[in-house]
């Protein structure tokens, strides 16, 4: 990453196109992706976007910053990076209103898609996390953060029931958009179908389910299943779990967050009996 000379603006060309992450033309069903990676989105805020940048995988068009969020920057730009100085109001003007930019907006390229095959052919000690109609892009980025940070392999989401990927989401996610793999899917009832056949222990978290999620727990591969708050998972998701478990949570709670109920189902995933 980069820091930058005196100079108030600098021009310079985007990067060299990259090999496509993935492999290409798949799809159908759960292997493929409901997304086409096309088109750019705006971060903003000093974890987001430095993340960004950092990031090899991601397409850098243009950032927005003022001198003093540049010189917090951890590493040093290209010397052609395109950046253009502001001030903090200046930049406000960029973003959503009030959003907590911290001096740095970026444009940039949305991500490469992620396919199924690719997450199943890794480390199958790191667990798998479903979302079922959660669409709160603030859910979704925390759930990110909470999965870099108890070491996930991915997040998988049907794509017509999911946030895109935006500057709110990120800024949620606080760099962990850039470091877990996010796969959309067109099926997801298909996709659970091949992430059992790849040897994993479906765990849906429903709060009527009798089994606490430790008694549910597996010593081998897992997958979380949530659903969105309130409706929680569809029917047909619930027929596609090998297990319903729910989380202890006191009476006087009717449940949590599903941002929350995910970073304790993590952690338990991670502290369970054999865990390293």
């Amino acid at each position: 990453m980069s820091r930058h000379s005196d100079d108030d603006t600098q021009q310079g060309g985007r990067g060299k196109g990259k090999a496509m992450r993935g492999r290409a033309g798949r799809m159908q069903g759960g292997r493929g992706s409901g997304r086409a990676s096309k088109g750019a989105v705006r971060l903003w805020g000093h974890h987001a976007v430095e993340a960004a940048l950092k990031n090899p995988d991601r397409n850098h068009r243009k950032l927005w910053a003022t001198r003093e969020a540049i010189a917090n920057l951890d590493g040093e730009l290209p010397a052609d990076f395109t950046v253009e100085y502001a001030q903090a109001a200046d930049l406000g003007r960029l973003v959503a209103r009030d959003a907590p930019h911290q001096g740095l907006v970026l444009d940039c390229d949305c991500l490469e898609d992620i396919f199924l095959d690719e997450v199943l052919d890794g480390d199958p000690s790191r667990p798998i996390i479903v979302l079922d109609q959660v669409t709160d892009p603030h859910n979704v980025g925390a759930i990110l953060r909470s999965a870099a940070a108890f070491n996930a392999a991915a997040i998988i989401t049907q794509d017509r029931h999911a946030p895109p990927e935006s500057g709110t989401l990120a800024k949620s996610a606080s760099g962990a958009l850039e470091v877990v793999p996010w796969v959309r899917v067109v099926n997801l009832a298909r996709a659970l179908e091949e992430i059992a056949e790849a040897g994993y222990w479906r765990i849906g978290l429903a709060g009527e389910a009798k089994a606490t999620l430790s008694q549910a727990m597996t010593a081998g591969p897992v997958a979380l299943v949530l659903g969105a708050e309130g409706e929680g998972m569809r029917h047909n998701i619930t027929q596609h779990c090998d297990a319903l478990a729910r989380l202890p949570i006191s009476e006087a709670m009717e449940s949590l967050n599903v941002s929350n109920a995910a970073a304790i189902a993590l952690y338990a995933v991670a502290t369970r009996e054999g865990a390293e």
